[in-house]
Formats: C-alpha cells, sequence, structure tokens
C-alpha cells in the first residue's frame, strides 16, 4: 500500500444461504460478542489497493458457483474455524492475485488457508474446549462459493462496496 490514507479493502468469497446461515449462527454463539462486529465470511485477501480492486473488477470470474467441502475444524490457539477445500477456489485466487499485481501485505502473500473463523480472541481453554466438542461431533458439509465481496475495512466493522456475483455477464 502506497498510502496510509487511501482506503484498505477485504475480498472475501460470498457463500452461498444455507452454508452462511450455518457459519453465522456458529460465529454468533461462540465468538465473544463484545467482539463480533461481522458476519461469517470466507477472507481470499486480507488489504488490498482502490488499484487492486479495480484490476479485480476488470477480470473474468467464473460463471457458476465454485462447490467447497467444509471439511473440518481448525484450532487458532484462542479460537477455532471452519475449513474450506476447493481446488478450483483455490485456482481462483491464484487468478485474482495474478491479476491484482504487486504490492500485496505479508499476510496475503502466506499460503492461503481457507476457512471460516467462528471464535476467535476467546480464553485458551474456552476454545480447546469448543475445539474437543466440535471436533467431535463435526460432519463434512459440501456448499459454495457465488461470488466475490469486496469490503472496506473500517477500523473494526466492514462495509460492504462491491458484490461480484459469479454469473454470465450480460450482453451489451
Amino acid at each position: 500500500m502506497s498510502d496510509s490514507t487511501e482506503p484498505v479493502y477485504i475480498l472475501t468469497a460470498q457463500l452461498d444461504a444455507e452454508s452462511f446461515a450455518w457459519l453465522d449462527t456458529l460465529r454468533r454463539t461462540h465468538f465473544p460478542p463484545e467482539r463480533n462486529v461481522l458476519s461469517a465470511h470466507l477472507t481470499m485477501f486480507h488489504r488490498l489497493s482502490p488499484l487492486q480492486v479495480a484490476r479485480l473488477q476488470a477480470m473474468p470470474l467464473p460463471s457458476e458457483p465454485i462447490p467447497l467441502q467444509f471439511d473440518g475444524v481448525m484450532f487458532l490457539g484462542f479460537g477455532n474455524a471452519i475449513c474450506a477445500t476447493s481446488p478450483r477456489l483455490e485456482q481462483l485466487r491464484a487468478d485474482v492475485k495474478a491479476a491484482i499485481g504487486d504490492g500485496l501485505s505479508r499476510q496475503d502473500g502466506q499460503r492461503w488457508r481457507p476457512h471460516v473463523t467462528i471464535q476467535n480472541k476467546a480464553a485458551a481453554q474456552a476454545a480447546r474446549t469448543l475445539h474437543a466438542a466440535l471436533t467431535q461431533d463435526f460432519q463434512m458439509r459440501m456448499g459454495s462459493a457465488c461470488g466475490l465481496q469486496v469490503f472496506e475495512y473500517l477500523g473494526g466493522p466492514w462495509q460492504l462496496t462491491r458484490s461480484l456475483p459469479f454469473k454470465d455477464a450480460p450482453a451489451d
């Protein structure tokens, strides 16, 4: 990021309604309420510039939903997340990364592990207890990503600025 006063954007995969409802319920149930200022989300990039968002908007997107498999619970130390597996979503992220160019944050340059955080900044013992309970009862679920969403980071909460659905572009 070249200018610290310019907006910062977050890119997420838009989840299908059923997956979102399930994951958002888990998040509302287990995330410390005083810290839960967001709905459930699957972050693809944590820090994009306005130029990178413009480049993203110029790239072609899939014409149909991308299958996701929610296949496990990830322990985060002070929280938990539900893991998502999707070779097609990983390929889309690689395509976005190539399209938006240089200037990725250190976090966005690291290996990506798709997941939806349902608990964070909790007491370590509470996180361990929840991990054990979720792991014991976990059943793999299928879902899909049906688009991309661009949020502006507002110092805590996020504001949706663009929805980019996966569908054929309308004829001009």
